[in-house]
């Protein structure tokens, strides 16, 4: 019985520290990710709370603020993504880019 419980015992460490290295490996991962868009280009590579200093930047050298940020924002909370630098770019983000409006428009500045 003493035998059981040690192999068991055994086992489960084991599956303990191969589970734990996996996780790191997937973190490391998801890191060297994120680094490959500091500026959240990547569609989905946002949290909606990191919209509003993004649109910020992005809308920084518009004299349409207002409209800019709204729609920037609003564009940001669909497609968590919003492209690097104040103007261009929307090729990094293609859900930011080909949203439209019924004139056929870009819809996100």
């Amino acid at each position: 019985m003493a035998r059981f419980v040690f192999v068991f015992i055994t086992i489960l460490l084991l599956l303990c520290i191969i589970w734990e290295s996996q996780a790191d490996a997937v973190s490391q991962a998801n890191d060297q990710s994120l680094t490959a868009y500091p500026y959240g280009s990547r569609q989905g590579s946002l949290k909606p709370s990191e919209c509003s200093p993004k649109c910020s930047s992005r809308c920084s050298a518009t004299a349409y603020k207002k409209p800019c940020l709204f729609f920037c924002n609003k564009c940001c909370a669909k497609c968590l993504c919003v492209p690097p630098g104040t103007y261009g770019n929307k090729q990094l983000c293609p859900c930011y880019n080909n949203w439209k409006t019924k004139r056929g428009g870009p819809k996100c500045p």
